[in-house]
């Protein structure tokens, strides 16, 4: 993604959920999508989809098991 994007995709991310630790990062080798970082522990990755002239992203999260204990 491109760094404008993704300074987008950060504040909306900080204002949405009101934390200003999560950041948006770019992914090495990858340009459809970026990742979802709080602090320093990996959230999820956000793709970009542009289908039929329109432009949306998704926020993709695994969340194991082990987690959940």
């Amino acid at each position: 993604m491109k760094p404008e994007e993704i300074r987008k995709l950060d504040a909306y991310f900080k204002r949405t959920f009101q934390n200003p630790s999560l950041t948006v990062k770019a992914r090495p080798r990858k340009d459809d999508s970026c990742e979802l970082y709080l602090g320093e522990e990996f959230l999820g990755i956000i793709f970009k989809d542009e289908e039929e002239g329109e432009l949306s992203y998704n926020f993709s999260m695994a969340i194991l098991d082990v987690d959940l204990d």
